[in-house]
């Protein structure tokens, strides 16, 4: 079996202030490893970090978007052996997309299984081609609801049909995952990563990277807060974004009907 270089478990590409990520072990249909974790963390990390990155775009190389954790990787969790690879510790947790302050959208291009399933999940947005399949898997490999799914399944579908997934483990494909909520649209397969990208640049060209960057810690933060709270820190986060230059921006170009020239977000890890 041809090994990918810790390097290129992910790819970066980046062009029209969108960066695309694909998961590029298409040999074993992206397969989850330890490495991948990392890269594309780290990747995640350095999109975050550089202002010209307005909106990201993550994807699979070949057939699949992510197969799940790899199974020669399972087995030898099983066996209780530990590879080199697992042994490299990475304290960043699968919900870490979600504190990343830029739109990540996944186009998830083929079948999305277990932990390939949590990773679309902790995007913000996803699309899917159509005819994909998705499943959770866990219950049918002798897990349980793993690396944070228990948390976000119920709040895009609410508690029965996240139990149903996740207690059948069964196939789910692309159009009924839309009908329920858990992808935002389906689009042909050979559509799919331009319609994604048309819909990022659409982002990173007429919408504030700081008015996003608010907007998602909002949502994220609001999910644990009652409505009272929630209403209240959104009000001064209102008082405060009068005061951005973004405002002004986004009204002059509105009124001179002209593309907006926002400034980008350039932030550490949070």
């Amino acid at each position: 079996m041809t090994v990918t270089p810790a390097t290129d478990v992910v790819t970066r590409d980046v062009g029209d202030g969108v960066a695309v990520l694909t998961l590029n072990r298409p040999e074993r249909l992206n397969a989850w490893i330890p490495a991948m974790q990392v890269r594309y963390f780290d990747l995640l990390e350095e999109a975050a970090a550089d202002p010209d990155v307005r909106a990201i775009v993550v994807t699979g190389a070949g057939r699949g978007f992510c197969a799940g954790a790899d199974m020669d990787e399972l087995q030898s969790l099983g066996s209780g052996e530990e590879s080199a690879d697992e042994a490299r510790h990475d304290d960043r947790p699968q919900t870490f997309p979600l504190s990343i302050p830029k739109p990540v959208i996944a186009a998830i291009n083929g079948p999305a299984a277990g932990l390939g399933l949590v990773m679309a999940l902790m995007c913000d947005i996803r699309f899917a081609a159509s005819g994909t399949k998705l499943t959770t898997a866990f219950a049918r490999r002798g897990l349980i609801a793993e690396h944070g799914i228990s948390w976000m399944l119920p709040r895009l579908l609410g508690s029965a049909r996240a139990l149903d997934l996740l207690f059948s483990g069964r196939v789910v494909l692309a159009e009924e995952a839309a009908a329920m909520g858990l992808v935002n649209a389906v689009h042909p397969r050979d559509e799919l990563l331009e319609r994604t990208l048309e819909y990022a640049r659409e982002l990173a060209t007429w919408s504030s990277p700081t008015s996003m960057a608010v907007m998602k810690r909002q949502v994220y933060e609001h999910l644990e807060r009652g409505a009272a709270e929630a209403l209240e820190d959104s009000n001064q986060l209102m008082a405060e974004s009068f005061g951005r230059p973004d405002f002004a921006e986004g009204v002059a170009s509105y009124v001179e009907g002209r593309t907006p020239r926002f400034e980008g977000v350039s932030a550490g890890r949070r």
